[in-house]
């Protein structure tokens, strides 16, 4: 069963991790390790290090090898010291010279530095737009034969898309709606397909109230996360016009959108390093593989980007915030010191860490983090 490290209800505060002097060794690491295939760095650090993400910090480069943090099935992994300092070495901190283009030969692959297999999907399939972008979208009117759900070779009709005959675009659907709450990013989700969109809001707060719809607001939005869900071409033009799915994830379904297909090429190299400061107020804004909670290798979403500084492979330490109790002992409920009291009854518990987290796409406003 998944541990789970997050409540929906609660923002897990991001805090600075520890510096490279801070390195701890496990008392109980092996003396060497052989790499096998399946592998990641993040494995092999972890049977040496405490904190498995600190790796770069001691890994020993070999200058003679042109990307020296590459590691491969057969090497051997040890942990020597070299002036009273900790380092990981390869094939036992051997110089490995390259004699010739050919002597790592294929199909012999590196390893990659975290599992790509669980992550993959928001590598590929997740993108975030400026809030300007969203009101002249194409979208999904109606599906053949007026279906609820469309797959591949099934026809689906949009309306306001600009295209050539066989061009292909791909079909995303809504995910997360990114607003500002008193100058806090937050995460809510469409009731409808509209320019000026209602909340259902993730988190205790005034943004609306079901009940009284003269009080609902609605907060400046920041950025919409859409998922490519499918591949579409169009068959014939107009408006509507009609594009045959190509294949995709899950089915498409009307109130779907359509955006270019997206040409981001992914770099599997990932290096593990701390943000020099963290911005104030950055939290973990929405669980995207979860309702409830986000475990081991369950991705989350952030609310700092590109515009704050944030980097592919920033690792920052998640705390759940410490609950506001009543002290019973000294102000039982209902006592008559109790009913003295204003709030100075209440308590606050310490924050308590839940997991590291580690930073593998980046966009303006917002990043996902595994």
């Amino acid at each position: 069963m998944i541990k789970k490290i997050f409540h929906l209800i609660l923002v897990a505060m991001l805090a600075g991790t520890a510096m490279a002097q801070d390195v701890s060794v496990r008392a109980d690491h092996p003396d060497e390790y052989v790499v096998v295939k399946g592998d990641t760095l993040w494995d092999i650090s972890g049977k040496f290090l405490e904190q498995p993400w600190q790796w770069p910090a001691i890994w020993h480069a070999n200058p003679q090898i042109e990307n020296p943090h590459l590691i491969y099935p057969g090497d051997r992994i040890s942990l020597v010291y070299i002036d009273g300092k900790p380092r990981l070495v390869v094939n036992g901190g051997k110089p490995t010279v390259r004699m010739s283009p050919g002597i790592r030969r294929e199909p012999r692959q590196a390893i990659p530095p975290i599992e790509w297999d669980a992550i993959k999907n928001f590598v590929t399939n997740a993108r975030v737009l400026a809030p300007g972008s969203f009101s002249d979208l194409p979208y999904v009117v109606a599906n053949e034969s007026q279906r609820q759900l469309a797959g591949r070779k099934d026809l689906t009709y949009v309306r306001g898309l600009d295209g050539r005959l066989g061009e292909e675009f791909a079909i995303v659907r809504m995910r997360h709606i990114y607003y500002d709450d008193n100058g806090i990013m937050r995460a809510g989700k469409h009731k409808r397909y509209a320019e000026h969109l209602r909340f259902e809001h993730e988190y205790p707060g005034d943004i609306w109230d079901a009940t009284l719809s003269w009080r609902r607001k609605d907060p400046p939005v920041l950025g919409y996360e859409f998922w490519d869900i499918a591949v579409g071409r169009i068959v014939k033009l107009g408006d509507p016009a009609t594009l045959e799915i190509q294949g995709g994830r899950t089915e498409t379904k009307v109130g779907d959108f359509i955006l270019p297909i997206d040409d981001y090429v992914h770099d599997p190299q990932l290096l593990p390093h701390a943000m020099d400061s963290v911005p104030e107020g950055m939290e973990v804004i929405a669980l995207t593989q979860a309702n409830y909670g986000a475990g081991h290798y369950q991705v989350v979403a952030i609310n700092a980007g590109r515009n704050q500084g944030v980097e592919r492979g920033h690792v920052f330490s998640a705390f759940r915030p410490g609950k506001r109790i009543q002290d019973e002992v000294k102000y039982p409920t209902g006592s008559w010191e109790d009913q003295k009291t204003l709030n100075y009854d209440k308590v606050t518990l310490p924050d308590q860490y839940s997991a590291h987290i580690l930073v593998f796409r980046v966009f303006d406003e917002v990043s996902y983090a595994m």
